[in-house]
């Protein structure tokens, strides 16, 4: 699925309303790329079009290299997992992309911190991607809104209150346990190893996002 300019999966929303889901690293090149074209591929598969659940997605750099390509090794990983890396641009982190975002995911604690250090109420709307991968797994599907009859906008807003609620309960067992660290200038291995990191801490969350797992 090509979208033009790699700026979220736009247009005319189902009738219960849009869930914007934002990803956030330092230079909008490296991890939140990579994050942002896993998530729709992931999207794709499962519900056919991520749009018609009302589902946009979208990224951005704390420190973003506006109108920057992402690095040449992180799009070498989206083609390894056959999602497509064509027509990124990088964009730095504004206020109105946390103020229409439902749901910010950072790859670090240093990168949420300045999320929220934004204002906007973001605080319980942002976590980092390990993070709210830890607290979903600890969330039983079925108390969540059925997509088929609720639709999975309704379903994503109940998750994201579910894990806030959790935040303060189900600790990290270390520091490192919620960090994605950047792959940048590095080799293409350490781009692997990271896109498989980002790729299985995704796989829980959209499948209890969307109620729907991931094809095998």
């Amino acid at each position: 699925m090509t979208v033009p300019e790699g700026r979220g999966i736009e247009g005319t929303a189902a009738a219960g309303g849009t869930f914007r889901i934002l990803h956030v690293s330092t230079g909008n090149v490296c991890r939140s790329p990579i994050t942002e074209r896993l998530t729709r591929y992931a999207l794709s598969r499962r519900l056919g079009d991520p749009l018609a659940g009302g589902l946009l997605v979208e990224s951005a750099g704390t420190w973003g290299h506006e109108g920057a390509p992402m690095e040449a090794n992180a799009a070498t990983v989206l083609t390894d997992f056959g999602a497509d890396p064509g027509g990124f641009v990088g964009r730095e982190l504004l206020d109105e992309h946390v103020i229409r975002a439902d749901l910010v995911l950072t790859a670090t604690r240093d990168h949420r911190a300045q999320v929220i250090s934004m204002g906007h109420s973001a605080g319980l709307r942002t976590f980092t991607l390990k993070e709210f991968t830890r607290l979903v797994r600890a969330i039983d599907p079925a108390t969540l809104p059925d997509p088929d009859q609720d639709g999975v906008v309704e379903r994503a807003r109940a998750l994201v209150r579910a894990a806030a609620a959790l935040r303060g309960w189900l600790l990290a067992p270390s520091a490192e346990a919620d960090e994605v660290h950047d792959p940048y200038g590095g080799p293409i291995t350490f781009f692997r190893s990271i896109g498989d990191e980002i790729h299985q801490a995704l796989d829980p969350v959209l499948t209890a996002l969307t109620g729907v797992p991931a094809r095998r």
